[in-house]
């Protein structure tokens, strides 16, 4: 039991929270949503499809230093990759029940979230195609997945703006990627992962970050402009202003003293970013069904 409570904790649930913003994002721009259906999709995406990634990704990894959500990880065991897929079978089989195309999309996300650390393709060795991949995956196309699940029509789905917001999602993704690997430096090395944010550098991985979220930023605030949800403007602006801080400060401090490039600034980092635009979207999806 001790094996498979240590597995259960490499799956790392709780870190599915950092994933939060781009459901509630899919959600805010739809005119109706059904309740019922998008609690659904929420539990099979954050409580089965994020951890069998996390925790396939850890069996592979073998990480010996902190990960995501974990400062002082166990160590990997075949029980592991039970649950991951047990987890995995379970989203799959959940996703049917709301429709095929949804099932067909989750199945898609697993297969490809485990390319990302499978030693026989391993695209986490290569720096440009794994954001790219990541990014997308875990931006644009999660972004459909949540849509589709919760029953909106495809034609919906890959219109103008809706497919606009959809590329804001992976933007986003885009500055906050690389910041989750800014600490992990020296083992990527060690294991010849050449992440982005190895090949970028500690100042160019927060340089790349600020230019990703900002244009990010800009194209969603002109796509509310555009759409005549200037609420939604003043929301977004006024609910990320803690992270705008945060990132600045942080940067700063880095500036001075490296240390400060640590796990515990990184995870904070992702806490307040996903946490505040969750609450943006939330406020946005609310404001919409009243």
């Amino acid at each position: 039991m001790q094996a498979y409570r240590d597995a259960f904790t490499l799956m790392r649930i709780p870190f599915s929270v950092y994933l939060m913003p781009v459901f509630w994002f899919a959600l805010s721009v739809l005119e109706q949503v059904s309740i019922s259906r998008a609690i659904v999709v929420f539990l099979i995406l954050h409580l089965l499809v994020y951890p069998a990634s996390n925790g396939y990704n850890s069996y592979y990894d073998r990480d010996e230093g902190s990960i995501g959500g974990l400062k002082n990880p166990p160590k990997v065991n075949r029980q592991l990759m039970h649950l991951v897929l047990l987890f995995d079978v379970l989203a799959i089989v959940l996703s049917l029940f709301l429709s095929p195309l949804f099932a067909a999309l989750v199945a898609l996300y697993l297969l490809i979230s485990k390319a990302y650390s499978y030693e026989g393709i391993r695209l986490k060795k290569y720096p440009i195609l794994s954001t790219v991949v990541v990014t997308f995956f875990q931006g644009a196309f999660t972004f459909a997945m949540v849509q589709v699940g919760v029953g909106s029509p495809v034609a919906e789905i890959t219109n103008w703006p809706n497919t606009g917001f959809a590329l804001v999602s992976t933007l986003f993704l885009y500055g906050s990627y690389p910041l989750t690997q800014i600490y992990q430096h020296e083992e990527d090395r060690r294991r010849g992962d050449k992440t982005l944010s190895l090949l970028l550098g500690i100042n160019g991985t927060y340089l790349f970050a600020a230019i990703s979220l900002l244009i990010g930023s800009g194209l969603l605030l002109w796509l509310y402009f555009t759409s005549d949800q200037l609420q939604n403007i003043i929301i977004f602006i006024v609910a990320t202003a803690p992270v705008l801080y945060f990132f600045s400060s942080w940067f700063v401090r880095a500036q001075r003293n490296a240390a400060a490039v640590n796990y515990e600034n990184t995870m904070l980092m992702n806490k307040i970013s996903s946490v505040c635009i969750s609450v943006a979207f939330i406020m946005m999806l609310v404001y919409k069904q009243l």
